[in-house]
């Protein structure tokens, strides 16, 4: 059957006190009307010993010279062969760690890190190059059945517990929003064609964990919730009321429309609950937040800094940071190799030239960063523990340099240990032991008691490295 085209009017906008709330773009209607997104939580904490994840990625892959997809040549090895010292694996083979150069920021952290050689997406396998960082916290297989990305772990997580934090979730990135297909600047995705817009700006990051009623009174800003959740009634009651005139395709998208806004409404009714509870004092000496990127060093730091503070303050739970997208050419990370190693070029040349000099050299630069990060957790003592005891932390890339292979991405696992991780070690999947990477996502959230058996295409549990 098929269905009149129908027109609808600016009273079908409806505009809130923050909110702006659209119908999803029908076969029906006219175009240039967008679908709104909307985060899922549905109430505050319940005070029990913090489980946390963080998911950060680096652009560009690693240095991995022993072979083009960066796995050692067994034919090759020998009693005598020794272990690049630039290489981005930390040792030769499998087993207790020893640091290389590259890796050498990690050595005061070799209880809490833990390697892992060969695992990646099959989805990443199609997607090939640059692309395959769009999928790396997804799984998704964007060139078959989920042609729209799919769920990333941290939001699997941030539905289950998300509620019990201020934030369900935090997502950062050093060139922020959502970038497009190929070239995604967000690492986290609430589901197919739902990416979340990474946050970049330092200051403005501070002000909506520390700061979120600035210019505003809590009273005011209760009133504007009221008024929000009161238009969210109204928006629910308007769309199931012409539901039955579309056709079959439209009245899916209209579904999905509904759960986005019940989803917003979830989230209305919580940050409501939350204006009764006492924003938390931090203690910024020493944060630069107007720090730029042309001083990488403090921006990144401060981009680990404020996930810290978030982390610390139980502000969220889950975050995830995209230290650069992989399509970068437009900002001024594209310079960051000038400004740290004086290198003479983009950035990006470094993985495809792969200069002696600086590919080496630019790893270590990045894991001197993420070893800051992980220090500062380790230092902060939680419980009967510290912070890194209860907080899984995921650093990686989807693919080596050069080749750009989107196989063996080079990946770290650190923290956890009261979580089940067992660390000290270099393991590989590779051959007979060749596992996805998706199941290290579904033992990951598992140790923060998300009870899942499944994720993209995961094939089990990994229990090599969490019990």
């Amino acid at each position: 059957m098929k269905h009149k085209s129908w027109h609808l009017d600016r009273r079908d906008l409806l505009k809130g006190g923050g909110i702006a709330i659209a119908l999803p773009l029908l076969n029906g209607m006219g175009a240039g009307l967008e679908k709104v997104m909307a985060a899922d939580s549905k109430g505050m904490g319940e005070g029990e010993q913090p489980k946390r994840m963080l998911v950060s990625y680096f652009a560009y892959g690693a240095y991995m010279p022993e072979s083009p997809s960066g796995v050692p040549h067994p034919a090759k090895k020998t009693e005598t062969e020794e272990h690049h010292p630039w290489s981005w694996w930390p040792c030769k083979d499998s087993g207790p760690l020893s640091f290389n150069e590259s890796s050498s920021p990690f050595k005061p952290l070799k209880e809490d890190v833990s390697y892992l050689r060969g695992l990646d997406h099959a989805g990443g396998w199609k997607l090939g190059g640059h692309s395959s960082g769009d999928v790396f916290a997804t799984g998704a297989d964007m060139i078959g059945a989920e042609k729209t990305n799919n769920i990333s772990i941290d939001q699997v997580a941030a539905q289950l517990h998300g509620h019990k934090t201020r934030y369900s979730s935090l997502v950062l990135g050093t060139e922020g929003g959502t970038g497009s297909y190929g070239s995604c600047k967000t690492l986290s995705h609430r589901g197919p064609g739902r990416p979340i817009p990474s946050l970049h700006k330092p200051q403005e990051i501070f002000n909506r964990l520390f700061n979120p009623y600035t210019g505003k009174g809590v009273e005011q800003v209760r009133a504007g919730l009221q008024r929000d959740a009161s238009i969210l009634d109204l928006v629910l009651e308007h769309s199931r009321s012409f539901k039955n005139r579309l056709g079959n395709e439209d009245q899916g998208k209209i579904d999905e429309y509904l759960d986005s806004i019940r989803a917003l409404e979830q989230r209305v009714e919580r940050t409501s609950k939350w204006t009764h509870e006492a924003l938390p004092e931090v203690d910024t000496k020493g944060l630069n937040l107007e720090v730029s990127h042309k001083e990488p060093e403090e921006y990144i730091r401060c981009m680990y800094d404020l996930i810290y503070l978030a982390f610390r303050t139980d502000s969220t739970r889950f975050a995830t940071l995209m230290l650069e997208s992989e399509q970068s050419s437009n900002s001024e990370m594209w310079n960051y190799a000038t400004y740290v190693l004086g290198y003479k070029g983009a950035t990006h040349d470094i993985a495809h030239k792969r200069p002696a000099d600086y590919s080496g050299k630019w790893d270590q630069w990045r894991a001197k960063q993420h070893a800051y990060f992980l220090q500062r957790l380790r230092d902060t003592p939680e419980g009967d523990g510290n912070m890194l005891d209860r907080t899984l932390v995921l650093w990686g890339s989807a693919h080596p340099h050069a080749s750009h292979s989107t196989k063996n991405y080079p990946i770290q696992l650190a923290g956890g240990s009261r979580l089940g991780v067992k660390h000290g070690h270099l393991h590989e999947f590779i051959g007979e032991k060749k596992v996805p990477l998706a199941n290290l996502f579904v033992s990951m959230l598992n140790a923060v008691d998300v009870p899942v058996e499944k994720f993209a295409d995961s094939s089990g549990r990994m229990t090599e490295l969490i019990r």
